[in-house]
């Protein structure tokens, strides 16, 4: 991990505010942000928590690989990929991506890049909880 990336994986409650503060640089212009949420409804069902486990160390150097992509093929300073792994309620965060940029396009290409990588690559798996039971979604751990 460089010094212009933070990667994390953690059971304790993600902070927006860690993320802005490492990615803020006076040199940049535009800091873009994406944060998920837990949300009450998925496919008209009501969710009632959401369960996320990872193979923490692949995923982790997984992320790191995202950083360093969006570092190389964005002009970005910085960027920041924090997740969260357990047991989150309806609107807590799973996940933060910040990315600072002398100009804003760049920081948002960045941040949705990384999203979507993430998304696509990392091996984390997350559990719907409804009140009516419970799916493991795209795969299982």
């Amino acid at each position: 991990m460089s010094q212009n990336s933070s990667v994390k994986i953690t059971s304790k409650k993600l902070d927006l505010q860690v993320c802005y503060d490492f990615v803020h640089d006076a040199s940049c212009g535009g800091i873009a942000l994406f944060v998920g949420t837990v949300r009450n409804k998925t496919q008209e069902k009501e969710v009632t928590l959401l369960n996320f486990s990872a193979y923490k160390e692949m995923a982790t150097k997984e992320m790191e690989k995202i950083a360093i992509n969006a570092l190389e093929q964005f002009d970005i300073l910085k960027i920041a990929i924090h997740h969260a792994e357990g047991e989150l309620k309806i609107g807590e965060i799973p996940v933060i991506i910040a990315a600072s940029s002398p100009h804003r396009k760049t920081a948002f290409e960045a941040c949705q890049y990384a999203i979507d990588t993430l998304k696509e690559t990392v091996p984390i798996w997350k559990k719907e909880h409804f009140i009516d039971g419970e799916v493991w979604v795209n795969s299982t751990p």
